[in-house]
């Protein structure tokens, strides 16, 4: 896991410096841009970025168009998890232990800060750093509004601050969790599938791996709420049970969630593996997520 380690640090690493750039463009400062770069900068891995350079290279698509791609991506991420943060939604104070952005500045700074990147994700899309074709680019805009919308991210956040502390399905979760989580990282996938022209069954199939590595992602943050420790996931655990968090250690238990996990992740790789040679660097990213601390 080493060489994957290297070569995901080095995806973050590309990712923010695109986006530093981005930011230090003169007519790009205002009020907001402050506030901005305190929510995107805040230590993730970037492992959505990880996600579409490692399916990218699958299809020999170049590393910098996916770079820009990966930076789109992970506005929409860091907004999401501004929003989140927020005391109407999960009431976080601690994001990968540093304040949350409503902490640190303000509640309505933070919403028209999350708005902000949001709306940066398709500018990025949009803009002449991205080179693609013009019905590439529309594509990769109607596909990413979809799965970041009601259809997607922001529909999956409803359902969980919806679901608290009610009796629901194990179906009921994992549909929440796919819309929630597993939607972006869709995009993640079938991004590549758009950008290389495939057909729509081989889109799909990109689409159904990258809606599962999402699902698995989000379980492993569910398992990481139950056992992990707080000083190195960056903000407290042990808070979804507390909160009434519909999650699938909460209806099953932490062993059997697991079980389901590792099953999930043996799913991801036998399509995966379909791809061949060049897939080594995605199946190690499916491996890291369950491997994980924080």
């Amino acid at each position: 896991m080493k060489k994957f380690t290297k070569r995901s640090n080095k995806i973050a690493k590309d990712t923010n410096l695109f986006l530093r750039r981005l930011f230090s463009n003169k007519g790009s400062q205002s009020q907001l841009s402050q506030p901005m770069k305190y929510g995107v900068f805040s230590g993730g891995k970037r492992f959505r970025s990880t996600i579409i350079v490692n399916t990218g290279k699958i299809f020999n698509i170049s590393y910098k168009k996916l770079i820009v791609l990966g930076a789109a991506v992970e506005c929409i991420h860091s907004y999401s998890l501004i929003h989140d943060d927020l005391p109407a939604m999960d009431d976080d104070e601690y994001r990968r232990g540093k304040l949350s952005t409503h902490k640190k500045f303000n509640e309505f700074t933070a919403i028209l800060t999350g708005n902000s990147l949001l709306t940066l994700a398709f500018e990025i899309l949009s803009s002449n750093n991205l080179k693609f074709s013009a019905k590439v680019k529309n594509e990769l805009v109607k596909s990413l509004a979809v799965y970041a919308g009601h259809l997607g991210l922001a529909g999956g956040q409803y359902f969980d601050l919806t679901y608290e502390n009610e009796k629901i399905s194990k179906k009921k979760i994992i549909n929440m969790q796919e819309s929630k989580t597993g939607k972006l990282f869709s995009f993640c996938c079938e991004s590549v599938g758009i950008i290389k022209g495939l057909n729509y069954k081989k889109r799909n199939i990109l689409k159904k791996i990258g809606l599962d590595i999402g699902l698995l992602f989000q379980i492993a943050d569910d398992l990481i709420d139950y056992k992990g420790d707080s000083k190195v996931v960056g903000k407290l655990t042990k808070k979804d049970k507390k909160k009434g968090k519909r999650t699938l250690v909460n209806l099953i238990g932490y062993r059997k969630t697991l079980i389901l996990a590792k099953n999930l992740k043996n799913k991801i790789n036998i399509r995966i593996k379909k791809y061949g040679d060049k897939s080594t660097d995605l199946l190690q990213s499916v491996e890291f997520i369950l491997n994980r601390k924080f």
